[in-house]
């Protein structure tokens, strides 16, 4: 009989994802992850398998956590182009002013095309889905904001300057309004 679990699953995720967006998978060791949950290493493994099992649950949480939610609060359902900017202004806007940027993009530069997640190509079909729809359905409109989308990531991520990433998104967003208008 499998003992409970002694730790709320929620919080030891959202710290586990902290963690591996911080350091990455590679760099984040066992005891990272003790210290960041304050469960020990026996427990996690216990419910998760191992490191891989851990991070790809903590990558689940983060896709329902952060990007989904994201989404939700600053670009749902019929909300269009002005939407859209303001779910990229909300990436400029990091907790604590840090800029640890997005489990998504990162495990995407880390793990590069051979040994990609799961999690990372369905988060970029759901940014480029969400993107399609509030853009009328032009698809290549959508693959180049995901790009963009993307590159503002790294360049939070690299400690770039967010009032010059805020003008060049206004300066996107309002030739997309501009086109759009036509």
């Amino acid at each position: 009989m499998a003992r409970p679990r002694e730790y709320d699953q929620t919080t030891v995720l959202t710290a586990v994802m902290h963690a591996f967006r911080r350091r990455g998978f590679a760099a984040t060791s066992v005891r990272d992850l003790e210290t960041a949950t304050g469960v020990t290493s026996g427990s996690l493994y216990n419910s998760y398998g191992d490191k891989r099992g851990l991070f790809q649950a903590a990558s689940e949480h983060y896709n329902r956590a952060v990007l989904e939610r994201r989404i939700r609060d600053h670009a749902p359902e019929g909300s269009g182009i002005a939407g859209l900017r303001q779910l990229f202004l909300s990436l400029l806007d990091e907790p604590g002013g840090g800029t640890a940027g997005c489990l998504i993009t990162n495990s995407a530069i880390e793990f590069g095309e051979t040994e990609m997640p799961g999690f990372v190509g369905e988060a970029f079909v759901t940014l480029r889905d969400v993107f399609s729809d509030r853009l009328g359905g032009d698809e290549a409109q959508a693959l180049a904001t995901l790009a963009l989308y993307q590159g503002v990531l790294v360049l939070v991520r690299a400690g770039y300057e967010t009032g010059e990433l805020s003008k060049m998104i206004n300066t996107h967003f309002d030739t997309l309004e501009k086109h759009d208008e036509r």
